[in-house]
C-alpha cells in the first residue's frame, strides 16, 4: 500500500538528475523510513520518509531504473542516511552499479551511524564507496546550540575520520565571513570534498539571513566557485533532485 505522503510538495520531488559541473556524476534521491536524528531545525527533507518498505523500494526501483551509468559515478541521498534504506533496494543498488559499471558512489550519513561505516565498506567493497556528513559547520557551539546537529565530538579529524566528504551550511543568523572561511578552509583540510549549501526558505522556523548571504556571494563565491573539490548550491535544487 502507497505511503500518506505528509507534506504535499512531496508528491512532485524530482530523484534523478546528472550533476554536469565539476565531478560528473548521476544523482538519485530515493526514500527511506525516515531519519532516525531529526531534530535539525532548519530541516524539513526528513518528511520524505514511508514506514513501508515495500513502497519505498517500489518507488526506489523506479528510480534507480533511470540509472544509465555514463558517468560511472553515482551520488546516492535518501532525506536522511543511507542506514535507513531498505535491504532490497541496497541490493538493487549493488546490482545496478555493476550492471552500468559505476564504480563510485556516494552516500550519506549521520554522524551517530559513523560505527556503522566500516561494515558499509566491507559491504560495498567492490566499490569506491564515499561517505558524506551533514556537518554543516565546524563551530561547535553553533553547530550544537542553533543547528543542534548532534555531533558531540570537536576536532576536527576526529569528525572527520570515518567520512569523506562533508555538507556546510551558510546563510544563517550569527555566522560570519571569518567563521564561514574557516569552514571551509578545515572542510578542505580534512575532506576529499566539500558542498556547500546556502539556507533556503523552507517549512521550519529557521529563515534565511539576506546579508550572511549576501556575504558569502560577495567574498567567498568568486574564491571558491572553480575549485573543483567544492561544489555550491544557492538553491537546495541546484543539483537537479528535491
Amino acid at each position: 500500500m502507497p505511503c500518506r505522503v505528509l507534506w504535499t510538495p512531496f508528491l512532485f520531488m524530482e530523484r534523478y538528475s546528472k550533476i554536469l559541473e565539476k565531478r560528473k556524476r548521476e544523482i538519485v534521491l530515493l526514500r527511506g523510513r525516515g531519519c532516525v536524528y531529526g531534530q535539525c531545525p532548519f530541516c524539513d527533507y526528513h518528511l520524505d520518509k514511508c514506514a513501508d518498505e515495500d513502497a519505498n523500494y517500489l518507488l526506489n526501483r523506479d528510480v534507480l531504473s533511470q540509472v544509465t551509468g555514463e558517468f560511472g559515478d553515482l551520488e546516492v541521498i535518501n532525506s536522511g542516511s543511507v542506514f535507513e534504506l531498505d535491504s532490497r533496494t541496497l541490493d538493487l543498488l549493488k546490482a545496478v552499479c555493476r550492471g552500468k559499471n559505476i564504480t563510485t558512489i556516494h552516500f550519506e550519513s549521520h554522524y551517530l551511524y559513523k560505527e556503522k561505516i566500516p561494515a558499509l565498506r566491507q559491504e560495498f567493497s567492490g566499490f569506491d564507496l564515499k561517505m558524506k556528513l551533514g556537518l554543516e559547520t565546524f563551530d561547535w557551539a553553533f553547530r550544537e546550540n542553533v543547528l543542534k546537529k548532534g555531533i558531540p565530538d570537536r576536532d576536527p579529524e576526529t569528525v572527520s575520520r570515518c567520512f569523506d566528504e562533508a555538507n556546510f551550511l551558510f546563510g544563517i543568523s550569527g555566522q560570519t565571513l571569518a567563521s564561514m572561511e574557516r569552514d571551509i578552509s578545515l572542510g578542505l583540510t580534512y575532506f576529499e570534498r566539500i558542498c556547500l549549501n546556502i539556507m533556503c526558505e523552507n517549512s521550519t522556523s529557521v529563515r534565511p539571513d539576506s546579508e550572511v548571504i549576501s556575504l558569502f556571494r560577495r567574498e567567498l563565491y568568486p574564491k571558491y566557485t572553480d575549485n573543483d573539490r567544492v561544489d555550491i548550491l544557492m538553491e537546495n535544487t541546484d543539483f537537479g533532485v528535491g
